[in-house]
């Protein structure tokens, strides 16, 4: 959710850290601060500005020089959007800064020990609690002091630490959110994001749970909270600064829906084994003996993920006939699930950093479980956790809502259905059927996308509505679903989604023409069940929007999709409708890339 940023070395760091942050600026924020030093300064300085970086930076006085330096965005928890709620936080004698993504869950319990002892707040933040405690140590280095401190907290976090008499470094921590080092040649980086570092430096170390680090201008070392020595070996980011621009384009949702086509081809690239009629999947670790193995698969994700696993689900089922489901990661865990040794479980997160979902994954392994991660980044957290999986190539996804990652993500699970299915009883004749269609996939993606002038006519006559209803039969509900978050995310309209099986059982009763309906109408066996319920909704005077193979009689207007197999149709029905949740927001003037009260990664409960 929040955003780190850090560096030592030679450079004036301020323009640094507030490139670092602008970058950071899609995952969700509320405000900004900056705190820097240099061997040779007196103690620290610091700028905070609630608002946006650019608030941040109109702040920031000519002179404030210095080579050290930590900073934040943040995301509001404890406490209200404030100047003194953002953070850095110094403690009283402007010894100690630091920076904070998570939750400290027992902040409450220590901050009224700390006042009884005597200690003034100065903002509402958990975060302070840490500062306060550094501080107060009597440790006689600055990584003992960290480490002290952590011994007593309880919750997340990903931290950055300063200390005026130790200006020659910079002390990290992670438990439960993303900490990532940056390798420069006499320089060091620390970030919460690899967006932050990539315009300096490819060459990365991501920390583990558990896991510190401290940063000089020349070397770094890694270390367990409980003082042991790590092995860190860098690895090589494959995205580039570039990757991360807008390219030409008004926002970064628009950019990455019409990059969709190439993300499609990626995931492809090198994975279609003519020969066999099947896919190579390598870093599943699953040999076809394990894989025959399985009696059940579990998907966990949430939010678009689950989405996409819930299309996942289905498609492993057709194809490879095994039972499969999909749950919201964030309920998973709370209903003590009984842990099947034959069940395999796909744990999905585009940052594969999501809170939710990599504590979902580690209850799993405690109890013995086979776990896949289907993630988006290399490296991130679920893929380090997971016995093996795949990875979706996306490439870097800016905007706050999903679109090119949640397309690959459910061509990702096509190639592991496909993979499944082969090893099991999917025929060769079946296996080509579904390759034909997965090759399609991007000169189809392109054609729905050359029809955005049409999308955007139909977005524009609709944005008036209070409320839509999205449905979808079967393979069309997960599509519903996500087409109605999409809405919801970044137009702020309220939307639902329902099976239009249910319409009769309840939600028909909302029915007006002041409600439009968007359906999903795919030309497949259940197409006359679909054209019964837009009869219905029409019955009732409902406006109708259908997004289908061909024209729909009974919907007020039609986008027509161009047709692929009937099991990957729900990768194409999905993509217009990205438009159409794009193109509403833009006419009712929203916040796009930053939807409000959103975050782009979630990692905090």
């Amino acid at each position: 959710m929040c955003g780190i940023v850090g560096y030592i070395g030679k450079r004036d760091v301020a323009p640094l850290l507030l490139e670092g942050l602008q970058r950071l600026e899609y995952r969700g924020y509320d405000s900004a601060g900056i705190v820097i030093t240099s061997p040779k300064a007196a103690g620290l300085k610091m700028v905070k500005a609630k608002g946006r970086v650019r608030d941040l930076e109109a702040r920031v006085p000519k002179r404030f020089a210095g080579t050290t330096g930590i900073a934040h965005t943040r995301w509001a928890t404890h406490g209200a959007p404030s100047d003194e709620n953002a953070h850095p936080h110094l403690d009283p004698e402007n010894k100690v800064a630091i920076v904070h993504n998570g939750i400290i869950d027992n902040a409450s319990e220590l901050r009224a020990k700390l006042v009884a002892d005597g200690v003034v707040f100065a903002s509402e933040t958990d975060t302070e609690v840490l500062t306060h405690l550094i501080a107060r140590s009597q440790a006689e280095t600055l990584e003992e002091k960290v480490r002290q401190a952590l011994k007593v907290i309880e919750g997340t976090y990903g931290i950055a630490v300063m200390h005026a008499d130790f200006n020659d470094r910079i002390v990290v921590a992670r438990n439960g959110s993303p900490v990532v080092l940056g390798i420069g040649e006499k320089e060091m980086f620390v970030a919460s994001d690899v967006a932050a570092l990539v315009a300096h430096t490819r060459q990365i170390v991501t920390l583990d749970d558990g896991e510190m680090a401290t940063l000089k201008a020349d070397d770094f070392r890694t270390y367990t909270t409980e003082g042991s020595r790590t092995t860190a070996t860098p690895t090589t980011v494959e995205w580039e600064a570039e990757s991360y621009d807008m390219g030409g384009h008004d926002t970064y949702m628009h950019k990455e829906i019409s990059e969709q086509a190439d993300a499609v081809d990626r995931v492809l690239r090198g994975r279609i084994d003519d020969r066999f009629s099947t896919v190579h999947l390598g870093g599943l670790n699953l040999d076809a003996r394990e894989a025959r193995g399985i009696r059940r698969v579990k998907i966990l994700g949430c939010g678009t993920s689950y989405h996409a696993g819930m299309i996942g689900a289905g498609l492993i089922e057709s194809l490879a006939r095994i039972p499969a489901d999909a749950e919201p990661a964030s309920e998973f865990r709370y209903r003590n699930p009984v842990v099947d040794p034959d069940t395999l479980y796909i744990a999905v997160s585009q940052s594969g950093e999501t809170y939710d979902v990599l504590a979902a994954v580690q209850e799993l392994k405690r109890k013995g479980a086979r776990v896949l991660g289907v993630v988006n980044v290399v490296g991130s957290a679920i893929a380090r956790e997971a016995d093996g999986g795949t990875y979706v190539h996306a490439g870097p996804e800016v905007c706050v809502v999903s679109t090119k990652c949640f397309t690959n993500t459910v061509v990702a699970f096509a190639l592991l259905a496909l993979h499944l299915g082969r090893i099991r009883d999917l025929s060769v004749s079946e296996g080509k059927r579904i390759i034909e269609g997965l090759r399609k996939l991007p000169a189809q993606i392109t054609e729905i996308l050359e029809n955005e002038a049409e999308i955007k006519k139909l977005a524009e006559e609709y944005a008036g509505a209070k409320s839509m209803m999205f449905i979808g039969r079967v393979r069309g509900y997960p599509v519903a679903l996500e087409a109605s978050l999409k809405l919801k995310e970044i137009s702020y309209i309220h939307a639902e989604a329902y099976p239009a099986s249910e319409l009769k059982h309840g939600p028909l009763a909302l029915i007006e023409p002041a409600l439009p309906t968007v359906a999903i109408v795919p030309d497949d066996e259940l197409l006359e069940k679909n054209r019964a319920a837009l009869e219905e909704i029409k019955a009732r005077s409902g406006r109708i929007l259908a997004v289908a193979h061909r024209e729909q009689e009974k919907a007020d207007h039609t986008i027509i999709v161009p047709k692929n197999e009937n099991e990957l149709d729900p990768i194409l029905m999905g993509i217009p409708l990205q438009l159409f949740a794009y193109h509403t927001a833009l006419a009712m003037g929203r916040d796009i890339d930053k939807p409000r009260n959103l975050a782009k990664s979630v990692t905090v409960e």
